[in-house]
Formats: structure tokens, C-alpha cells, sequence
């Protein structure tokens, strides 16, 4: 296969290199487009020697060749890694300033973008809506991940490791047209290949007029970082989600809203998966009825009586427990393997490891993944604290403080194990 690798100004350049080894010794034919930028960090002589092919970075060398029409019409995917808030400004807003955004304008392959930059830059709105913009288009994103930045500072921005973006790059060719899903394919590889994972994300939200509705404080990330881990590792990913993220590289999002939709969607993707993940915080409660119009805040009297400013009384009904439905359904099978979020404060009755033990218990799932929540804790943030417990077993694998990606890895490596 014919690989663009594109690679823009960013420290993370040089792990660029690691992803063209990758790249060359699976075989593909990988020429390195990097901007005069990134050139400050990884010299042209290191791209020519690694990958065996002269280098440049503007429209007018080699002219009598048109590479800014010709590499992009040739390759069969285009990776840029880094994509810096610079590139990836000038490719939403369709600029052709120099080689790479010239190829990226004449590509009809399929596109992965792997955002790195310091975390204030990548969560910009002005970034963040060039990101949705591209994704929009078909591109694939791949999110970023939590940790150590230059200097001292941490954050969401870091570059996903090269094997990682190699395992997108091999899903993505085997699919071989751009956008849309990415199923898993002959040429998918990692320790996941050939599985089928279903996961959850996001906080529901029940309906309680067309204006309101009772939902909770989840953001989604999470259960995006699971899911993204779980494709980058060669797994076909179906995402069931209520959260409006950018969909990661290789994830076919389902999205739904309210917990009976959730569990309808999940028990129809989850009928021929081998892991299903209920990363989403699902309400346990819904309004039993669901007002037509929005309420008022005061309402309406009789001729010259007194307005009722009295509050409405909601009355709620139970939702599905869906994860103890999917345990349910399997019966004896072992299939799918069954993980679980539990999102637990601790009070005067236990600490939020006895009550994650307990629900396991009560639950039936394979593996528990407990999650310490409450102000400045797992809801919205990058960083997230678990406890991964396994059915039948007393240990627990604590891990956290530590990024959202991290923590969907762990979960994944327990999962293989159990695989």
C-alpha cells in the first residue's frame, strides 16, 4: 500500500519516525510529507534515510512531477503525525500553503489525524471545532492522550504511542475507502484482532417535558478512551454512546439518548460480541410520564384567583438494569465477557472498594471497574482513579491517578487476559 505520512511542527515529530519503521517494515511504501516546521525537530536526512525517498516540503521541487496533484492521488491512506493546531487549522479551512495541505486537498484515500499540541491549545474552541469539522469530512481522528508534555506540564495533547497509530493506520487500509466505519478486516492487527466490542459512553438523559430532562455529570470520555483503545488493539468497535465526542478512528457510533434506547442498542450490537463494556453512567430512574408541552413555573388560576406557584411532583419509575440484563441473557455462556463501570463515592455504610465488591457480587459481571467520582473526580476530567476487580477472584488492580487512556488500557489488559 501506498502511506502518506505527513508530519507537522510539533515536539512529538520524532516519534514520527518509530511510526515509519512501523510503517515500512509491514510492507507499505511510506513517503514522509513534513512541514518546513517540522523539520526543526526531525532534519530532512533523517526522513530520506528512514524511509528511502528524497524529501520536501514545498509545490516547486521536482515541479515537472506535480507531487502536490500526484502523492495524494496515489496513496491509498494519508497519516498525519503529529497534526499540530497550525495544520490543522489550515486543512478545515480547505488552505493549500505548502506539499502537505496540497496532498491532503488532492487525496481521495482514506485520512487519519493524530492531534498533539499542549493541552490550552488542543482545547481551544477554535481547535476543537476544526477537529469536529475535519471529522465531519470523513477524517479519522485520533484522540490524544493524557500525560507528560515538554517541561513540566501534563495534559491531555500527547502524541498515542506509534504502535498505537500503526494499529488505526492497519485498520483503516483494511477497510480501503475513506470515512464511514472501519470494521475489523484481514489486515487489522494487536492483541484484539478479530474480537467484536461493544461499548457504552456518555450519561442518559430521560425526557421529562420537550425543555428538561434528568441526567447526571458523565462526560463520556472514558468510555471513548475504552473504545478507542480497544480499535487501536485491532477490535471491531461499536460504540454505544450519548455524548457528542469526536467519534474515534475504527468506532462505529450508535448514538441514543435515554436508557431503554441504550439497552435496546446494546442488546442488538451485543448479540454477536465477545466483550461488552458499560462504560456510560445510565440513570436508574426515568419520569413515569412525559409532559407534552414544558411545564410552567407557575400555573395558570381561575378568573380572579391566585396563581399556584406550587411545584410539580415527579413521579419516577425504574430503568432496566442493562448490565445485569446482558449477564441474564448469556445464561451459562460465557459469552460476551461482561465488563462494568461503577462510579461510587463511599459513605458511613463502606468505603468504594466494599461497595464496588458488593455490586460485583450482586451484578454478575466478569470485571468491575470501579471509579472513584465527587468533586474534581472522574466526571468531565482527564484523570480518572480505579479499582479493575475480577469475578471469583480477591485482587484488585489499582490504577490512578492517571489519564482516561491509561485506565482503558489497563482495563484491556485484564479483559486479554480473560480473552
Amino acid at each position: 500500500m501506498k502511506v502518506v505520512l505527513g508530519v507537522a511542527g510539533g515536539i512529538a515529530a520524532y516519534k514520527a519516525c518509530s511510526l515509519l519503521r512501523l510503517l515500512s517494515e509491514a510492507g507499505h511504501d511510506v513517503t514522509v510529507v513534513p512541514t518546513a516546521s517540522a523539520l526543526h525537530f526531525v532534519g530532512e536526512a533523517t526522513w530520506a534515510a528512514l524511509s528511502g525517498k528524497p524529501v520536501h516540503t514545498d509545490v516547486w521541487s521536482d515541479i515537472t512531477e506535480v507531487p502536490h496533484v500526484r502523492i495524494g492521488q496515489e496513496a491509498d491512506l494519508v497519516v498525519v503525525a503529529p497534526a499540530t493546531a497550525d495544520l490543522l487549522a489550515r486543512a478545515a479551512t480547505g488552505q493549500a500553503d505548502d506539499l502537505l495541505t496540497n496532498v491532503l486537498l488532492t487525496a481521495r484515500c482514506p485520512v487519519v489525524m493524530a492531534p498533539a499540541m499542549h493541552t490550552e491549545m488542543y482545547e481551544h474552541p477554535a481547535t476543537q471545532a476544526n477537529i469536529a469539522t475535519l471529522s465531519e469530512r470523513g477524517v479519522h481522528i485520533v484522540p490524544p492522550a493524557s500525560g507528560r508534555l515538554t517541561g513540566q506540564d501534563t495534559g491531555p495533547g500527547r502524541l498515542p504511542e506509534p504502535a498505537e497509530l500503526f494499529a488505526v493506520c492497519e485498520r483503516v487500509l483494511a477497510q480501503g475507502s475513506p470515512g464511514g466505519e472501519v470494521p475489523a478486516g484481514p489486515a487489522a492487527r494487536g492483541p484484539l484482532a478479530g474480537r467484536r466490542v461493544v461499548v457504552t459512553a456518555g450519561g442518559t438523559r430521560e425526557p421529562l417535558d420537550p425543555v428538561r430532562y434528568l441526567g447526571n455529570r458523565s462526560s463520556g470520555k472514558q468510555g471513548y478512551a475504552v473504545a478507542a483503545v480497544a480499535a487501536a488493539r485491532g477490535a471491531e468497535v461499536v460504540l454505544v454512546t450519548t455524548s457528542g465526542l469526536p467519534v474515534p478512528a475504527g468506532v462505529r457510533a450508535v448514538p441514543v439518548e435515554t436508557a431503554l434506547e441504550m439497552a435496546a442498542a446494546v442488546h442488538a450490537a451485543g448479540a454477536e460480541a465477545d466483550v461488552v463494556v458499560m462504560a456510560a453512567a445510565v440513570a436508574d430512574f426515568r419520569p413515569a410520564e412525559v409532559a407534552a408541552h414544558k411545564i410552567k413555573k407557575t400555573h395558570a388560576a381561575a378568573p380572579g384567583g391566585t396563581p399556584d406557584e406550587s411545584a410539580p411532583v415527579v413521579a419516577l419509575v425504574r430503568n432496566p438494569d442493562i448490565l445485569a440484563g446482558l449477564v441474564a441473557a448469556r445464561g451459562a455462556s460465557s459469552s460476551p465477557l461482561v465488563v462494568g463501570f461503577a462510579a461510587e463515592t463511599g459513605d458511613e455504610d463502606g468505603t468504594v472498594l466494599e461497595h464496588g465488591r458488593a455490586k460485583l457480587e450482586r451484578k454478575g459481571c466478569d470485571v468491575l471497574v470501579v471509579n472513584e467520582v465527587g468533586p474534581g473526580k472522574a466526571f468531565g476530567t482527564d484523570v480518572n482513579t480505579v479499582h479493575v476487580l475480577r469475578r471469583g477472584s480477591d485482587g484488585v488492580l489499582d490504577v490512578g491517578p492517571a489519564s482516561k487512556d491509561a485506565v482503558a488500557g489497563a482495563v484491556w489488559d485484564v479483559v486479554g487476559d480473560l480473552l
